[in-house]
């Protein structure tokens, strides 16, 4: 939507606050308080709202919360002597003074790309439900839809078109030009609902992913949310793997964007420098392909990213200044896209402005509340930052929604880093020996694994992970670590560095 007052305009599509056509800049926490105080057309916005809505409910203080509305007040103009633009209700909340119009009532973002993987959801098939509760099949699928309409890469049959099919077929596909179906079926036991979706291949008719949830029925909200999260989990995962395995093999100058793009997914998440290279070169070519591919360009901030968190290359600040840049335009295309607002948090990351990067990463995941990489990076920011019960419960949700995710390396090594700057050695060291042997984990991983099991007492473990250090980076060192993981308390970046080299890292 586009809030307008006066000359000024607040566009939540391309997250922008102008005035007079004019972008102004503004810090993303700043932006996501104007956007609710101005929807709210000049009703009360509570400061409990605003902290739901900017701080995603944790608990702030109200200097942090005056400090923010100063910055408001700042970019749109006003102050809290006039209060023109928003009027201060002492010890309740804040409203908007002038009349507000929306300009725009659409969802905003852009249509899902036309060659991106369609996907169907048919009614579900109801078994043993009592004629009351028939209507579960069709509720249950219409929450799925709603779900998957924030998947910005994923193009969905509407529901007037694939509630008229009742079983996944090749005809089926076919006639809703959709490449995957989702079905499944609920069912009845006593009090007991269990509900078990398919995902099927439409062409072959072959089942990627399947899985079986049950609840008791007065539990049902609770069900739908863990069928929601375990199928967005399981289509960023087994789609992609898929449209790279229909992509293989077939010659590279008939590819189209699409399928270059999950080429390069593919290689991305090998986390090796030659992986980093070829998958940048996928990307890379999907952008030529079709330069308005937003989520090719966030791609291309991946790699950069990469090059620049593993010092694959020689210049670093280089890496970081591409993957700010690729980043930027992705979210220039489609400021809606949660993997675009993904890389371009993790950019703020290499720059050491973990607040920031925090800001961007909540946006990630207030645009896709099931994206669990967001949450894991989201995790690991708050470890760097000495927030170590944010940086928990981020690690134990995005387990939850993507137990066998490709950065399942580094959901468990953010746990044994938070344990580890808690002091709790034994369990830093069991969960840093999970992460340096879970595949693909890179060097920095195995460094934490060093680390956490020499602290622990463990020397002859941590020798173990020393020589994985070395197999996997000869050069490895102790700045190589430190860049990468910018820890704010001083005194615990201090004893890890003595630990490391106490192996011989310096």
């Amino acid at each position: 939507m586009i809030y307008s007052f006066g000359d000024l305009e607040l566009d939540d599509q391309r997250f922008e606050l102008r005035r007079s056509g004019q972008p102004i800049p503004v810090e993303p926490q700043v932006f996501v308080l104007l956007c609710r105080i101005f929807a709210g057309q000049g009703r009360l916005v509570t400061k409990d709202e605003l902290v739901e809505a900017v701080w995603n409910g944790r608990a702030v203080s109200d200097a942090s919360i005056a400090s923010r509305m100063r910055a408001a007040r700042a970019a749109i103009g006003d102050d809290g002597d006039r209060q023109e633009i928003i009027r201060t209700v002492h010890g309740r909340g804040f409203r908007a003074v002038p009349a507000v119009r929306i300009l725009d009532r659409q969802e905003g973002g852009l249509p899902p790309r036309p060659d991106a993987p369609s996907l169907a959801v048919l009614p579900f098939r109801g078994i043993g439900l009592p004629p009351d509760q028939s209507v579960l099949t069709e509720a249950l699928a219409h929450e799925i839809l709603r779900a998957l309409s924030r998947l910005r890469w994923l193009l969905v049959i509407s529901r007037g078109s694939s509630f008229r099919f009742a079983r996944p077929s090749p005809e089926t596909g076919e006639r809703l030009g959709a490449r995957y179906i989702l079905a499944g079926t609920v069912e009845m036991v006593g009090p007991i609902l269990t509900v078990t979706p398919e995902l099927v291949e439409t062409a072959t008719s072959r089942i990627l992913w399947t899985d079986r949830l049950s609840r008791p029925l007065d539990a049902l909200a609770e069900l739908q949310q863990a069928i929601v999260a375990a199928l967005c989990a399981a289509l960023e995962i087994h789609v992609p793997l898929n449209e790279a395995r229909l992509a293989e093999g077939r010659d590279i100058s008939q590819l189209d964007a699409w399928a270059n793009y999950h080429l390069g997914l593919r290689q991305m998440f090998l986390f090796t420098a030659d992986g980093n290279r070829q998958a940048a070169a996928f990307f890379a070519r999907a952008t030529t392909l079709d330069p308005g591919f937003a989520r090719a360009h966030a791609g291309l901030s991946f790699t950069s990213f990469q090059d620049a968190f593993l010092r694959y290359g020689p210049d670093r600040a280089k890496s970081a200044l591409a993957a700010r840049a690729h980043a930027e335009r992705s979210l220039e295309i489609d400021p809606m896209d949660s993997f675009a607002a993904f890389t371009f948090g993790r950019t703020h990351w290499l720059t050491g402005e973990l607040d920031l990067a925090a800001s961007w990463l909540a946006r990630a995941t207030d645009l896709n509340p099931n994206f669990a990489q967001g949450f894991y990076s989201r995790a690991l920011i708050a470890a760097l930052m000495s927030q170590s019960g944010l940086a928990t419960d981020g690690v134990d949700l995005a387990l939850r929604l993507s137990p066998l995710d490709p950065l399942v390396y580094g959901m468990f090594g953010t746990r044994a880093l938070s344990h580890l700057l808690q002091g709790h050695r034994d369990e830093a060291a069991d969960w840093s020996d999970r992460a340096a042997s879970a595949p693909h984990a890179h060097v920095l991983i195995a460094m934490i694994a060093v680390v956490a099991n020499g602290l622990a007492g463990r020397d002859d473990r941590a020798r173990e992970w020393l020589a994985q250090v070395y197999r996997l980076r000869p050069d490895a060192n102790a700045e190589l670590f430190f860049a990468a993981f910018p820890l704010r308390d001083r005194s615990a970046a201090d004893r890890l560095r003595r630990e490391l080299g106490r192996f011989g890292i310096a």
